[in-house]
């Protein structure tokens, strides 16, 4: 049997008035998901415990089976495991965004304008995280450059309490009563001071604003976390496996979990992503003695995060067309296979930020189809009857154990 979990991460939505009142699911063109949902299992399963906040760190974990009330750390340590950076029992990592903020002089009076500085590219992210590590990297805190608009700070020591806002969730607002505060929150603020400093008449920014992008101008730090450690999904669950993903915080989870990561060449966490090769990728680790493969799919969550429903809908439609089709026109070779469909959390457009409720999955196994009329989306899962308390659950279910 080979098993292979799609991650749309933040497709699940609320209607929408510009879709006549449906959700994106519900609006966009996807017959290869309606297809898993008429011939195999449909319901709800919540991935965010009570108590945690709904990032795609506690849901991707819950989602791949490990219950985040006992394995849960922190997002930015499984992002420094990802770009191979070791830390130290007293390490703390945080997220560095680069983002846009307004030019008002006084930086509580900023709005958050880009969490993503325009979706920067890589190349030029590099540049301006080696100029903020040259002028505020030290002994005790250094910058790593990441992919895009997300890198890393690590702090030798510092704390674990401070209360941080992830800039996804302040979009178009004021930042003032969102800026670090309670433990190293004086130090982390004005590390976020001075790299607007840095950075917001680097030859980077002023070629993008000549370009009429959005300047990378300063960072924003959150996210913040210890060292994981995870037992391998072998060890949990009896298979080898292997993790597809654009972006460094579902990596760093595979590797923690043991499983192999398979890069994609054209894979970028966005719209523009190679969603194909990714599914191909999926059906090479599969040929190559894979047994499980988790392959996440970021594009409609950082749609959800822009409000924008057109590239929401098109990044489901894209992965209903180049991904699951591609998919499943490969699996026949086996002869047996499981294969499951879910978000990892709802990415609303109206709010633009993850939210806490269950999510709809779709779970087909080749040698026990049922055929049925159902289509793939929220209310269909929800009137289906099957409601799963965890993700933990939801993976035992899929792999048939327990059963």
């Amino acid at each position: 049997m080979k098993y292979i979990v799609i991650v749309g991460d933040g497709m699940a939505d609320y209607p929408r008035p510009e879709l006549n009142n449906r959700t994106p699911l519900q609006y966009a063109r996807t017959p290869n998901m309606d297809l898993l949902a008429a011939r195999g299992e449909v319901g709800l399963v919540k991935t965010v415990p009570d108590g945690f906040q709904p990032g795609s760190d506690v849901a991707n974990l819950s989602v791949l089976g490990y219950a985040p009330e006992k394995y849960y750390t922190g997002r930015s340590p499984l992002e420094a495991v990802s770009m191979g950076v070791t830390l130290g029992d007293r390490d703390v990592a945080f997220r560095c965004n680069l983002v846009t903020l307004s030019g008002e002089e006084n930086y509580a009076d900023k709005q958050m304008i880009d969490y993503s500085a325009g979706e920067i590219t890589s190349s030029e992210a590099r540049e301006l995280i080696g100029a903020v590590e040259a002028e505020l990297g030290d002994g005790e805190r250094q910058f790593y450059p990441g992919i895009s608009y997300r890198h890393l700070m690590v702090w030798r020591g510092g704390p674990e309490e401070t209360v941080l806002t992830p800039p996804h969730d302040i979009s178009g607002r004021v930042v003032g009563e969102y800026l670090p505060r309670g433990e190293g929150g004086d130090v982390l603020l004005g590390i976020m001071q001075q790299s607007y400093g840095i950075l917001k008449d680097h030859p980077v920014n002023r070629s993008r604003v000549q370009r009429g992008l959005c300047p990378a101008n300063s960072v924003w730090l959150w996210g913040q976390g210890k060292k994981p450690s995870l037992p391998p999904f072998k060890e949990l669950y009896g298979l080898e496996g292997a993790v597809i993903s654009a972006v460094d915080l579902i990596m760093g989870i595979g590797i923690c979990a043991g499983l192999k990561v398979v890069t994609v060449p054209g894979a970028t966490g966005n719209i523009h992503t190679n969603f194909k090769g990714k599914a191909e990728a999926a059906l090479g680790a599969l040929r190559e003695g894979a047994d499980f493969v988790y392959l996440h799919v970021e594009a409609p969550d950082e749609a959800g995060h822009h409000g924008d429903t057109e590239t929401k809908v098109r990044a489901i439609e894209e992965i209903d067309r180049q991904v699951l089709g591609t998919l499943l026109d490969g699996l026949g070779e086996f002869k047996a296979y499981r294969i499951m469909l879910l978000p990892d959390h709802p990415t609303p457009l109206s709010i633009k930020t993850h939210t806490p409720e269950p999510v709809p999955f779709a779970l087909l196994d080749s040698g026990k189809q049922v055929f049925t009329d159902r289509t793939y989306c929220e209310s269909t899962a929800a009137a289906a009857g099957i409601a799963l308390a965890n993700g933990p659950a939801l993976m035992r279910r899929f792999l048939g154990i327990d059963q």
